[in-house]
């Protein structure tokens, strides 16, 4: 499965600094941007370093956050986890949690690979945080079942604190 820059880049933010860091997401994204390893890999780096923009409040091309937030629940729908990933963005339905078997199928193992080199997280690891970062993060930017409209609502609805 073929995943868009704009999924990869959300993963990558769930994955550096996960939804419960928040408070450190765009340290960790300057430093990936920073690293080697993104420019080894076609531009990820760059690609993540600009969502590190998205939460110092800078103004991005597109709407990143909110294209990859669309792919990753098609990705979790397209995948036979329609329910599961139903169940993150409708309220008054409890959150499912995911399994790291559930995030490889979805996301496919050369993403998930890419991914990990360019975060310099090993694999099992970026899987155990996905499977426990996707969840919450999706619950958090889609309040009350609504989606966000820009990449600044969804920044919004990541950074709230209550």
């Amino acid at each position: 499965m073929a995943n868009s820059p704009s999924l990869v880049a959300l993963l990558g933010l769930l994955a550096v600094a996960g939804y419960q860091n928040r408070d450190r997401i765009s340290e960790a994204l300057k430093g990936v941007q920073g690293g080697t390893g993104g420019q080894a890999q076609g531009g990820l780096g760059g690609m993540l370093g600009g969502l590190g923009d998205l939460f110092n409040g800078k103004s991005s091309g597109g709407n990143v956050l909110t294209g990859g937030l669309n792919d990753l629940l098609d990705s979790f729908r397209g995948n036979g986890q329609k329910e599961t990933a139903d169940s993150w963005t409708t309220p008054g339905v409890p959150t499912q949690g995911l399994k790291a078997h559930d995030v490889e199928a979805a996301i496919g193992k050369d993403t998930l690979t890419q991914l990990a080199a360019t975060t310099g997280i090993s694999y099992d690891d970026l899987l155990q945080r996905l499977s426990s970062n996707i969840p919450d993060a999706v619950d958090r930017l889609t309040p009350e079942g609504r989606f966000p409209k820009t990449d600044d609502e969804a920044r919004d609805s990541l950074l709230r604190t209550t």
